[in-house]
Parts: C-alpha cells; structure tokens; sequence
C-alpha cells in the first residue's frame, strides 16, 4: 500500500514573476561602476577624493599623530575625471 493513497496533491507550480525592465540609470555615487562614458578615477587619491595630511597632535596628554585628511589637490574632491586621462 503507498502512503499517498487517497490523499490529493495540492502543489500547484508557481507562476514566473513578471519583472518589469527598468531603464539603466546611472548613479553618480557608483564610482566603481560600469557607466556608458569614458572616466579615469584619480590617480592621487585612487577615487577617495582626499589624501593623507598627517599633523602631530596632543591627545590626553600624550603626542600623536593625527590623519584627517585634506581634499585632493589633483581632482579637487570629484574622486574622476571624465574622459581617459593618463596618469603624469
């Protein structure tokens, strides 16, 4: 005798969702992203859009160094540059 005698199966196969195709859209954030324009990522601060400033400092009575951070010099903050720009 087999154990699914009598007893009704009621699985019923999913339907596929339906997906709706967005547009690419590009976000400016994505630095590392793949975009449909030519970009270099700045070759100073390597896309941070700032570089170490290391200045000595004092902290509860004992000398240290402290790294902040500046702005980059070389693109200004905007961590790319549009276009290919080889590094010089």
């Amino acid at each position: 005798m087999d154990a699914h005698d009598g007893e009704e199966d009621d699985f019923e196969p999913e339907e596929p969702e339906e997906f709706d195709d967005e547009e690419d859209v590009e976000d400016e954030d994505d630095l590392f992203g793949v975009t449909s324009d030519a970009r270099t990522i700045c070759h100073l601060c390597g896309g941070a859009g700032f570089i170490a400033n290391p200045t000595a400092a004092v902290i509860s009575g004992t000398p240290r160094t402290v790294d902040n951070g500046r702005e980059c010099p070389h693109c200004t903050g905007a961590r790319k540059f549009p276009g290919l720009v080889p590094p010089v």
